[in-house]
């Protein structure tokens, strides 16, 4: 019987909302269809809102959930205590400003008439237009109260902290945080795999069929975190030549960035995602090797134990794997 110990590479998923464009295909090299507009591409996913399907391999045409439902330590690892894969990779192309929104804990999200995770996520800024912003939190002293009234006004944007973001910035945006990313922005981002969100303002604009969007006030109101205030770029530690960088390590996951040229060997006893959203790459294991592409991305199960990462020159890789303190664990 064959288990998955080898990297999957998935099929992306892509989504059409009323923010995206075209940059997708011409940036990352997505394979979009000819018309529309498309926002975001879920790179690696196990929720009922999206699937992830083998592109190739052993496995091709394999869910994500067909292989944890089978393979459960092979794919998460036997220490983790998730039925369904817990993270949720994707790029987003920002033509226009993102609706202001919040998303909710753990806790709350089992609570919802449809139970979900709560949702804590990271930005990575892959490009940033000159003059882009982002919203990251609240300013200081807003309070339920004061931001209540600031939504019945129209003057929600006052209250929001205000990003001016180039590219590398990662952003690490916590359940109960207001935010909103705006035009002119390419990002990856790594969060819960949740689609738990409450929307607090959508620019007053309509969609495709002149209808407003659904908002989520008293929902928001609720979760908010208001002692967390304004949200600023990850400082980065003094960087190795090579050794990633660790920009986030939360209770949900870690993501790590990686511009070394020497091969790095890949975690073991946990799965990891790996995305290229500059550059080129290679994943190299005993049975031989994938090349990975600007904008691709591999998920290395928890039983590829001997799995290292090479990136070309000129190249940034993202890591993403479940909580440790020990991120590089050496063999």
């Amino acid at each position: 019987m064959f288990v998955p110990d080898q990297p999957l590479h998935f099929m992306p998923l892509l989504r059409s909302y009323i923010w995206g464009g075209r940059r997708l295909a011409h940036r990352l090299g997505k394979n979009l269809p000819e018309d529309g507009i498309w926002a975001e591409s879920w790179e690696v996913v196990d929720h009922r809102e999206g699937e992830s399907i083998v592109a190739s391999g052993t496995f091709e045409g394999w869910s994500l959930r067909q292989l944890i439902e089978t393979h459960p330590h092979e794919i998460l690892g036997r220490n983790n205590p998730s039925e369904r894969f817990p993270l949720l990779l994707k790029y987003l192309d920002c033509q226009r400003v993102l609706s202001v929104q919040v998303h909710p804990d753990d806790a709350y999200g089992a609570k919802m008439p449809q139970p979900d995770l709560g949702k804590t996520e990271a930005w990575y800024i892959v490009e940033a237009e000159p003059g882009a912003v982002l919203y990251a939190g609240l300013k200081p002293g807003i309070d339920q109260d004061y931001l209540r009234r600031a939504i019945q006004q129209g003057t929600t944007e006052d209250c929001l902290h205000t990003l001016y973001p180039r590219p590398g910035d990662c952003i690490f945006i916590a359940a109960g945080t207001p935010h909103a990313l705006g035009e002119g922005l390419m990002v990856a981002e790594i969060q819960q795999a949740s689609d738990c969100t409450f929307r607090i303002f959508d620019w007053n604009r309509v969609d495709r069929d002149g209808h407003p969007r659904q908002l989520h006030i008293e929902q928001a109101l609720e979760v908010i975190d208001y002692e967390r205030g304004p949200v600023e770029a990850v400082t980065r530690p003094t960087r190795s030549a090579d050794q990633p960088t660790l920009l986030v390590d939360c209770d949900k996951f870690q993501l790590l960035e990686y511009l070394g040229e020497s091969p790095l060997p890949l975690p073991t006893k946990r799965f990891a995602i790996v995305t290229i959203p500059l550059g080129s790459a290679e994943i190299q294991t005993d049975r031989g090797s994938l090349d990975l592409v600007q904008g691709q991305s591999v998920l290395i199960p928890t039983a590829c134990e001997d799995a290292v990462l090479k990136l070309h020159p000129d190249t940034t890789a993202l890591i993403a794997m479940p909580p440790r303190t020990d991120f590089v664990e050496r063999r």
